[in-house]
């Protein structure tokens, strides 16, 4: 409460009031909550870190493992092909930029149940929560990507053909949508878990799903050559685009589309007005059903 000399009466410095629409948004309130969304994100990254032996460490071994395993069972011995990159090379660079969606999508799906207890006992813009999930998986992305980076050096010097070409400047707008479209996904699901909690235990399931429906152990050449008539599916998928896109620019190889990234900009714009609306209006009474 502040004292207004003017006309002698005090006057409060802030006023909490209820939307009254479920459509209206106040982008200016979560810029005016920077602060929270801040110590929100270190939150994020501490609780990682928190009660392990080798910390950060476990973000290099995950994608190592993971694409040792499919250098295994799908280079060697299914024998897929992937354009001339070496197995792990190819595997590594579409779980890198996999992890970064599938992580935000993981954890913003867990929302309104996970934070509950927060939500019902202080205000702040509930959509904070999920951003800051996309902002503090970026740390764990960059840190695989500083993998990936010193994994394609080590190729280089010992003579597989990398092209890096101008489009390089594309990388942070594709991990910008990657991280969006997981984001959009995310809040999604967390509204609707809050009246149907059946579908958390789909969740990791759907992902696996999308995973091998994404060119990440194969390439989209692959499907070009043996199944052209399946293209236009693959293609609807709008991480397909991404991912090409993604190993286009740091290999050479791949599939990028100036329409196909239109596309996938388009998609990630609707998807995100979508689920802000559907959280906007869950959140008004989500604590009575949580």
């Amino acid at each position: 409460m502040a004292f207004n000399k003017n006309k002698g009466i005090e006057e409060w410095s802030l006023i909490i009031s209820p939307k009254r629409k479920w459509n209206s948004f106040s982008f200016s309130e979560i810029f005016r909550y920077r602060d929270l969304l801040f110590l929100f994100v270190r939150r994020d990254i501490i609780s990682i870190y928190k009660q392990t032996i080798l910390g950060p460490v476990w973000f290099f071994v995950q994608p190592i493992l993971t694409s040792f395993t499919f250098a295994v069972i799908f280079g060697k011995v299914a024998g897929i092909e992937t354009d001339g990159i070496p197995n792990f090379l190819f595997y590594l660079s579409g779980i890198t930029i996999w992890n970064y969606f599938s992580d935000t999508l993981l954890k913003t799906s867990d929302t309104f149940v996970g934070n509950a207890s927060i939500f019902g006992k202080v205000y702040f813009p509930r959509l904070l929560v999920p951003i800051s999930i996309a902002m503090s998986n970026l740390v764990k992305f960059f840190i695989q990507f500083f993998l990936l980076i010193c994994v394609m050096v080590f190729y280089f010097f010992n003579g597989t053909k990398i092209n890096l070409n101008s489009l390089l400047i594309l990388i942070p707008y594709l991990i910008l949508l990657m991280g969006a479209i997981g984001l959009g996904f995310g809040i999604i699901i967390s509204s609707l878990t809050t009246k149907y909690r059946d579908l958390k235990f789909l969740v990791n399931f759907g992902i696996q799903l999308l995973m091998y429906c994404s060119p990440i152990v194969y390439p989209l050449s692959i499907v070009e050559k043996n199944f052209p008539n399946f293209k236009i599916i693959f293609l609807l998928n709008p991480i397909t685009s991404l991912i090409e896109g993604f190993r286009f620019i740091l290999l050479g190889v791949g599939t990028f589309n100036w329409y196909y990234l239109l596309g996938c900009s388009c998609f990630t714009v609707i998807l995100l007005l979508i689920a802000a609306l559907i959280f906007n209006r869950v959140e008004k009474s989500f604590i009575d059903n949580v």
